[in-house]
């Protein structure tokens, strides 16, 4: 029979290989599989307090990290981890049960989490605390894309034009709800060379939603006509600029050359406490082949030019003009107050 060390090494180089090979559908995707992951280290791994469990913590979220440089969502439940450790201990230290959903103040948030508690207290409740606190957080994140569609009669109103870029199940969903009261119609951009618009046109009309798909060479041309547009992202930065699909960018810029307002429907999971650099396209974005722009047929042409095809592009804060999560609307200056309530400022670099 396995030892329960063995056991552990298993689940997690099972976790690193789907990671490798991509095996996640979609940041939701990996979110969960990621918590369920870390419950499962927590609840069979032996630790003695809270000081050792972190540290564990910290050593396996950043291997994971390592793995897939480019997925910011695995550094996100890592650091979501630590704090719902620091959070569950410094409750029972304090012998009460404080009410989860009072605002911390803002004096606090600046001067208290400057220096680390000392961990090493071995607390017996600690355990059993901490599973029951990443039960609620998965039940969190399952019900995070309902939480947002429920919000798209608020934004979305009757015989409106909304246009939006590529595949995102978050915005197809949303679309969805508002549809099934108000009236409206689609633009959906294509998302060349990934075609993954095509995808979400398809859906959206058989959802009886009247959809035009466009090139992405025509997105200036039909924003005069718009009254919205409403994306999906990857990841949000920690200056409230976006981490999205190639083309995102293209389609900010047309928005905001029109006044028209910038909606991004983003789960509390994507937000991200790092900053991001355009010039650090390692550290940022994924490649993938070239031979979707320029085929390899063109022999000559090819051996002449260097071609890139990145999937990812950056779009600053100030296109934005608001984020929906599953706790509200927010605009981008607020990002830096929900990053203080998510994440542990010692735990930003892992």
């Amino acid at each position: 029979m396995p030892s329960l060390e063995s056991e552990i090494e298993g689940i997690i180089e099972t976790f690193t290989n789907n990671l490798k090979q991509r095996k996640f559908k979609g940041s939701r995707d990996l979110a969960l599989n990621s918590v369920q992951l870390w419950k499962k280290i927590i609840g069979q791994m032996k630790w003695q307090n809270a000081r050792e469990l972190m540290d564990k913590i910290k050593e396996i979220g950043k291997d994971f990290q390592e793995t897939s440089p480019s997925e910011t969502v695995i550094g996100n439940m890592t650091r979501r981890m630590l704090k719902i450790v620091r959070d569950e201990y410094d409750m029972l230290q304090k012998g009460k049960q404080e009410d989860s959903d009072l605002q911390e103040s803002l004096q606090k948030i600046l001067t208290a989490d400057k220096v680390d508690v000392d961990y090493s207290k071995n607390i017996p409740l600690l355990k059993p605390a901490i599973m029951e606190h990443i039960g609620e957080f998965l039940i969190e994140l399952e019900s995070s894309e309902i939480d947002i569609s429920a919000q798209a009669l608020e934004h979305i109103h009757a015989n409106e034009i909304i246009m939006t870029i590529g595949y995102s199940k978050t915005v197809f969903a949303f679309l969805k709800t508002a549809a099934k009261d108000r009236a409206f119609q689609v633009i959906v951009a294509e998302c060349a060379p990934f075609y993954h618009g095509h995808k979400l046109a398809a859906d959206l009309a058989e959802a009886q939603i009247s959809t035009t798909l466009i090139p992405d060479s025509a997105i200036f041309a039909m924003m005069a006509r718009v009254n919205k547009v409403i994306i999906g992202t990857h990841s949000v930065m920690a200056n409230g600029g976006l981490k999205a699909v190639c083309g995102t960018h293209t389609l900010a810029l047309a928005a905001k050359h029109y006044s028209v307002p910038f909606v991004v429907c983003a789960p509390m999971f994507k937000l991200c406490p790092e900053y991001v650099c355009s010039l650090d396209q390692d550290g940022f974005n994924q490649f993938a082949s070239p031979e979707e722009v320029l085929s390899n047929d063109e022999g000559m042409l090819v051996s002449r030019v260097n071609v890139y095809n990145p999937i990812f592009d950056y779009v600053p804060p100030e296109l934005v003009t608001l984020f929906i999560s599953n706790t509200g609307g927010n605009a981008p200056s607020y990002i830096y107050r929900l990053l203080s309530e998510l994440y542990h400022p010692l735990d930003v670099q892992l």
